[in-house]
């Protein structure tokens, strides 16, 4: 929310951190990241997105692990994940949850819209979950229109 401004005009100041989305929990997710060459170089079978914590069995929360595509617990229930990154560095992990990517070398949500190397364990999970193929921005397009926006004046 935006702090009020001390003028009598009835203008109001905008905070930018309020406007970025700070303090409402949003984050942007990275389109890029050094840490891709760690992933799993079969991710076309996956485990299905049900599938309980192999260390706890907890069935909710799981998070499938992209490099050994072992699924573990989130840090909400038993921090398995978190501990299995610590043991192995295996730092990216996709969520059963929401299909959200996380590297947890760089400590950020990854865009699974703009990481091409992302899209086909995406797609699968999607598919498992869901039962239908997940859309994806026309990325080509994105940069085709951004491209002709520079070149003119």
């Amino acid at each position: 929310m935006a702090a009020e401004g001390g003028s009598s005009s009835g203008t109001r100041e905008v905070v930018e951190d309020d406007f970025f989305g700070a303090e409402s929990g949003w984050v942007e997710a990275r389109t890029a990241c050094d840490h891709l060459p760690s992933l799993c170089s079969d991710l076309s079978q996956i485990p299905l997105p049900d599938s309980p914590c192999s260390r706890c069995h907890h069935p909710a929360e799981n998070w499938l692990c992209l490099s050994c595509k072992d699924v573990f617990c989130s840090r909400f229930i038993n921090k398995h994940m978190l501990k299995h990154y610590e043991e192995s560095g295996h730092c990216l992990a996709l969520s059963f949850s929401d299909l959200s990517v996380w590297c947890f070398e760089c400590d950020a949500y990854l865009d699974v819209q703009m990481i091409w190397q992302l899209r086909p364990v995406y797609e699968v999970a999607h598919l498992l979950k869901f039962e239908e193929r997940p859309s994806f921005r026309a990325i080509e397009s994105l940069q085709l229109s951004s491209d002709q926006g520079e070149g003119s004046s």
